[in-house]
């Protein structure tokens, strides 16, 4: 056999360079690099979970990053195996569809992989592991819609459910020290939200200097820009004017235009006409009854004089992000041109005002009309835990406010995975034939989870899962993994919960990209390009 796979005499019909390998060589290249993958992250998996640091390479404009979110890890890795690939995009989908389980869905795609590889060792057929893994999958789904909780009817259940949720997001994470003041503060943010899942209204502002435990919500909106020289530096009853719009002296341009005088007296014409343009612009902008206005361009020293001995509040280069989100929390439109006053919406808030957080200064607007929106201040040592900490708190805010949709909970540590792995053991002993050995090697995918949780955290993963499945087993439903003690207790009552969604999206996610690494039997790499 050829290095291409192709046999002697065999007609070889991919171009020069391009190659392929087939059947068990394709199908062992896929498990193992996505079983490579898996392992990396393997380390960082519950809330004893360890951090890697993230270096980046020679001539990288990147900075380093330590981190235990298995989507930010993933994202940093640069893979060539397909089936690597593939694992990579699913921690993405997950992170941008829930938040969290970026890590959990990585791991359980590998255990469950895994597992399929022991099974092709005793010549059983993909496509039959495929089916019996479908049916696991299945059973697993039921089996969770089964043991979830609903207290969405009782406002107090109900947000006490949103505060362990919270809580059990934030414990595998930096915050983990401070967790059930971030859980709170979490929780009323998204609360503010009332239902909606746009969890960028909640804006996020970091701030080096303090601790963790300095970081408070605010129940404004905070702008990390300064006022303009001589502008008034609080504002009642603020009408506010958004706007896109160069506010330099308008000067020509077109890059690589001249223009040719012949005397001082044409030149001071020039500017003379820059300055009536520029006056006129500003006269437009004061017709609309405005007394702050905020430009996502920079304002220059003419407009923003004048505009501030008309008493108009300036705040200039607001960028696009900060445009954007104020335009959504005041109401108010973002416009370019100034001709027609009597069509633009301008914005009101109560009060805008400057106010110092460490030693910065930032322009908090409050009484916005807009009451879903709000700031969190997040304070820390250095940039690396403010980072974290801001991954971390997005997790959280991603999870609750599908919660708030999707209300159902489930207890964690591991309770939930066990009682998967019951069901479907339990279902395969009614599956005549080979499927039913696949049921069981899902079951046993299942139960790595706990087991992966167990190790990290120190304890001795072999007893406490052995004890947890004789638990379960004797009906304890809602028993998991303590991993502060290292014992067995009631999840519910421990206050370790998660949400339903996330459990659900990790399940099935991880079950549809191990049925397609295993239906492959060839792999193709086209030749690569050629330089001219």
């Amino acid at each position: 056999m050829f290095q291409d796979g192709s046999m002697p005499g065999s007609v070889n019909v991919l171009e020069a360079g391009a190659g392929q390998a087939r059947g068990e060589h394709a199908r062992m290249s896929s498990i193992i690099g996505a079983l490579a993958i898996a392992d990396v992250v393997k380390t960082s998996l519950g809330p004893k979970g360890m951090d890697k640091i993230l270096q980046p390479g020679p001539g990288s404009t990147n900075q380093m990053e330590v981190t235990n979110d298995g989507a930010t890890i993933l994202k940093s890795i640069l893979v060539d195996n397909p089936a690597a690939k593939l694992l990579i995009d699913i921690s993405k989908t997950q992170d941008e569809e829930v938040g969290d389980g970026t890590t959990s869905v990585c791991v359980l795609a590998g255990e469950l992989l895994r597992q399929a590889e022991k099974l092709m060792e005793q010549q059983l057929h993909p496509q039959l592991i495929v089916a019996g893994y479908r049916r696991a999958a299945d059973v697993a789904r039921k089996a969770l819609e089964g043991m979830a909780l609903d207290h969405s009817a009782d406002k107090e259940a109900f947000r006490n459910d949103l505060e362990r949720i919270a809580q059990t997001t934030l414990s595998s994470k930096v915050l983990s020290q401070d967790k059930e003041m971030f859980s709170k503060m979490a929780v009323d943010a998204v609360l503010k939200l009332k239902g909606s899942t746009h969890v960028e209204q909640i804006q996020l502002i970091k701030k080096a200097g303090g601790t963790l435990k300095d970081s408070y919500l605010d129940e404004g909106f905070l702008l990390d820009k300064k006022i303009g020289v001589a502008c008034p530096k609080r504002m009642e009853n603020a009408k506010i004017l958004l706007a896109n719009t160069p506010m330099d002296t308008d000067k020509v341009k077109i890059y690589g235009t001249k223009v040719k005088t012949d005397s001082m007296a044409k030149v001071a014409d020039i500017e003379a006409a820059e300055r009536a343009k520029m006056n006129a612009k500003v006269d437009r902008i004061l017709a609309h009854g405005c007394n702050v206005f905020i430009n996502r361009q920079l304002v220059y020293n003419l407009p923003e004089q004048r505009l501030s001995d008309a008493g108009v509040m300036v705040i200039e280069h607001a960028d696009f992000d900060g445009i954007a989100q104020l335009a959504h929390v005041t109401r108010a439109d973002i416009v370019s041109t100034f001709d027609t006053p009597d069509m633009v919406k301008l914005g009101e808030v109560d009060l805008i005002e400057e106010v110092m957080i460490g030693e910065d200064k930032l322009i908090r607007f409050s009484g916005v009309p807009n009451a879903e929106a709000c700031s969190i201040v997040l304070r820390g040592a250095n940039h690396h835990i403010l980072d974290e900490a801001e991954r971390s708190l997005h997790d959280a805010l991603c999870v609750l406010s599908q919660t708030v949709v999707n209300t159902k909970v489930l207890p964690g540590g591991g309770a939930t995975e066990m009682e998967m792995a019951q069901a479907i053991d339990a279902a395969a002993l009614d599956v005549p034939g080979k499927q039913a050995l696949a049921m069981e090697a899902f079951a046993r995918g299942l139960r790595a989870m706990p087991e992966i949780i167990a190790t990290n955290g120190g304890h001795d993963a072999a007893d406490l899962v052995a004890k947890l499945r004789v638990k379960h087993n004797a009906g304890g439903t809602n028993f998991g993994m303590d991993m502060d003690k290292g014992e067995l207790g009631d999840m519910y009552e421990l206050g370790i919960m998660e949400s339903f969604k996330v459990k659900l999206h990790v399940l099935m996610s991880a079950a549809e990209a191990a049925e397609m690494l295993l239906r492959v039997d060839n792999v193709v790499q086209c030749a690569p390009r050629q330089r001219q």
